[in-house]
């Protein structure tokens, strides 16, 4: 049995590939204007600025791009699980625009290959240690929730 995606409730009923071909560039356009300041706000106390908000999206982008790859390409593959909270301090002294910058560039890179894959591709299984049996098709379907709830975040530090 697959688990329940994470991020279905902010997915709602929107098919996971057309949520991901355009919450990036909501959120780009969002955040694109804002000043330095704006960026190190948060949207509720001890919670990430925007500015890490958009580290963790990029950081998210490589990993879940990458574990998809990896399920596709080796049999029997067996994903490594990672914390958010214990990748953070690597990149998170980036500036946010550079944050933005790669999680654009990773999403049109990664959309490519969603776009591409077959039926059969997206039913591709994997194990991971802490959710079980999953799907390929299942990596997208939480990166588009994933977005989702992080722009909802962005926005409630907009206003």
């Amino acid at each position: 049995m697959t688990v329940a995606n994470p991020y279905a409730d902010d997915l709602g009923e929107r098919a996971p590939l057309e949520a991901l071909a355009d919450t990036a560039d909501r959120i780009r356009r969002l955040v694109e204007s804002w000043s330095a300041e704006a960026f190190e706000k948060t949207y509720a106390p001890g919670k990430w600025s925007a500015r890490q908000i958009l580290v963790h999206l990029a950081q998210t982008e490589l990993a879940l791009g990458t574990r998809a790859r990896f399920a596709l390409t080796q049999p029997g593959y067996t994903a490594q699980a990672f914390s958010q909270d214990d990748w953070m301090p690597i990149d998170g002294a980036t500036d946010a625009r550079t944050a933005l910058a790669a999680y654009t560039s990773l999403r049109g890179m990664n959309l490519a290959m969603w776009r591409r894959l077959s039926p059969a591709q997206l039913d591709r299984g994997f194990s991971h240690p802490e959710y079980g049996g999953l799907s390929v098709g299942w990596i997208m379907a939480q990166m588009a929730g994933h977005d989702i709830h992080h722009l909802k975040q962005l926005q409630a530090i907009q206003t």
